[in-house]
């Protein structure tokens, strides 16, 4: 079982494992030292996680309240199937979201009773959790249903990337195949005839030029490729075709990402794409809620088991390391979302088989590591340090964003390379009544607009903001927009959460948290929506300078305003841009957002009235 930080966890390192522990009689200096930096990368991650979680645990209660890390006043509802939990409480400003590991304690979660708990859903003040394993009976849990407290939890998994790495350093495969392919001593062979046949199954398939590229090479490689997928152009679906193809040559497959998320969506695709390959997904059922494929909790319980190859396999690179893959091979692994895959992980990954697609886009957003400073985060992904060594190839066909969204990302992150498909470049957003009011910001033909609501000193939550934002998807509502069309981005959980606040009281809709989505930007990766709006939220320069390496982060901003179809409304403050940095890097980032303002259509709501 994963170690999950509670009362009883050290918060020291584990004695069996330090930078310096890796035997080199066995592997040239090089090799040593890479795996040394690798596993230095994953002892520095667990430490700075845990000091993290100290810090703020060891804050009073209405510091770890204020701050948003900590819920008070919890009640236990009930128990629900599975041991699940229902919890209420009054009032819920926390930044926690849904996947979050948390820590049910009594008012200190350093002291038994601590309970680990996945939070599942979260309704404000209703929230659904499910327990880890439990060190004290389930009756004096429910012995005591008032008082409870919801901190911050932490999920460390370091111990099974160290043994990954030992193994890496051990094994054949690691030391003479999969070193010398990261290290850059191993370059892929692409044969000619299965470059051939590659074409021509993805012509089949319907693929346009850049996929029938992609497909063909990736399918060709002996050892390694890069697909580059920028925003719509398709990567899920050249991933499903190709999964689909070295299946049906008898290949095992295996399709792995940094999230649940991503593995569920590439599988979605398999069921569309390759409906007649034997694919699941092998991991715990409550990841599955929405999963096309079957679901097996362990390889040994799935079909595949009996199968000799030819199927397609889901799971995280955990998966690998525990009963669910453990010892389980694999001829091919597609890695998707290949730039939020740190070196170490996608090792562990590596390890299953002896061929590797790896699906992504350095220009989107980075690893997340707490270690590091977020402006270096992307050379540590996977992607980003295979990228540009010549084994990649560019997705150029956007079938999600019509000219005018594609312009921004094309100047700042696709050197122009980027176009719509046939049909998108001229497509706008269509109501079935004209909007009753906001008729500007509104308007079909304005695909980009910034709304200035002029605010000053919001920091992490701003409600005009989010009453504006409100208003608008009511306005949209109204005028028969589907509201399963509409996505919500923040920078912040904190106003995430203000936002869906917003949108519960808004009359006659029901709850509209459950249809359209509001997140942060690292939630909204992958997806799409017809009408997108950003609330930039903070209007105090000294605190968005504080906050630049993250607030102005280039692939952040990107991921955010390209997730549109056919609209883009973004609403802030221009009281944001009083600020100058003397780092150079910050100070191109700021000029890149303030470009993106200055490519819309501006809107002052006043001027309105």
């Amino acid at each position: 079982m994963p170690e999950i930080l509670n009362a009883h966890s050290s918060f020291s390192v584990d004695p069996m494992h330090s930078a310096d522990d890796l035997s080199s009689h066995d592997l040239q200096e090089g090799k040593a030292a890479y795996l040394k930096r690798l596993k230095r990368l994953v002892l520095d991650e667990a430490h700075a996680g845990r000091v993290r979680i100290e810090r703020i645990w060891s804050k009073p209660i209405p510091e770890r309240v204020s701050g948003a890390y900590c819920i008070e006043g919890i009640e236990i509802l009930e128990t629900l199937h599975e041991g699940d939990l229902r919890l209420g409480c009054t009032v819920n400003r926390s930044r926690f979201r849904e996947g979050d590991i948390l820590c049910l304690n009594r008012g200190d979660p350093h002291r038994q009773p601590a309970i680990n708990v996945t939070l599942l859903e979260d309704h404000e003040t209703e929230l659904v959790v499910s327990p880890q394993e439990l060190d004290i009976p389930w009756t004096t849990i429910l012995e005591q249903k008032q008082g409870w407290l919801l901190d911050i939890g932490f999920l460390d998994l370091s111990g099974f990337i160290l043994n990954a790495l030992d193994e890496v350093g051990d094994t054949v495969i690691g030391r003479e195949h999969i070193l010398p392919l990261l290290m850059g001593d191993e370059r892929p062979r692409l044969e000619t005839a299965r470059i051939e046949r590659g074409l021509a199954l993805a012509e089949e398939a319907g693929l346009n030029w850049s996929q029938q590229e992609a497909f063909a090479h990736a399918y060709a490689t002996d050892s390694f490729y890069l697909i580059q997928g920028p925003p719509g152009t398709g990567k899920t679906r050249v991933l499903a075709h190709l999964a689909g193809a070295l299946a049906e040559e008898g290949e095992r497959v295996l399709i792995t990402a940094f999230t649940h998320r991503a593995i569920n969506n590439a599988l979605n695709a398999m069921a569309k794409f390759a409906p007649d390959t034997p694919a699941a997904k092998i991991g715990h059922p409550k990841q599955a809620d929405d999963l096309q494929v079957e679901n097996y909790p362990s390889f040994a319980s799935s079909p595949m088991a009996e199968m000799s190859g030819g199927y397609v396999l889901g799971g995280t690179p955990f998966a690998t390391r525990t009963s669910r893959l453990g010892g389980v091979e694999f001829d091919s692994v597609l890695i998707d979302e290949a730039s939020q895959v740190t070196l170490p992980l996608a090792l562990m990954a590596m390890l299953a088989g002896r061929k590797y697609v790896f699906i992504g886009d350095h220009q989107q957003l980075p690893p997340v590591l707490v270690s590091q400073p977020v402006w270096d985060t992307f050379q540590y992904s996977v992607f980003g340090d295979l990228v540009d060594r010549g084994f990649d190839t560019m997705l150029r066909e956007t079938y999600r964003l019509n000219q005018d969204l594609v312009a921004w990302p094309n100047k700042h992150f696709y050197e122009g390379l980027l176009t719509p498909a046939e049909g998108v470049a001229e497509r706008k957003v269509a109501y079935r009544k004209w909007p009753s009011k906001h008729e500007f910001p509104l308007h079909p033909k304005r695909s980009k607009v910034f709304i200035d609501l002029g605010h000053r000193n919001a920091t992490t939550r701003s409600t005009s903001e989010a009453r504006m934002i409100a208003d608008l998807v009511e306005t949209v509502l109204a005028s028969g927009f589907p509201p399963e069309e509409i996505g919500i981005v923040t920078p912040y959980r904190a106003q995430a959460r203000e936002i869906k606040s917003m949108l519960r009281r808004i009359p006659d809709r029901g709850d509209l948290t459950k249809q359209i989505v509001v997140d942060t930007v690292e939630r909204m990766q992958g997806q799409e929506r017809e009408l997108i709006m950003l609330s930039l939220t903070t209007s105090n320069p000294t605190f968005a300078l504080d906050l630049a390496d993250f607030f102005f982060q280039p692939q952040r901003l990107n991921v955010a305003v390209t997730r549109a179809r056919t609209k883009l409304i973004i609403v802030g403050s221009t009281h944001l841009f009083e600020l100058r940095s003397d780092d150079e890097d910050i100070q191109a980032a700021i000029a890149r957002l303030e470009d993106l303002v200055r490519s819309c259509d501006y809107c002052v709501p006043e001027a309105e009235m």
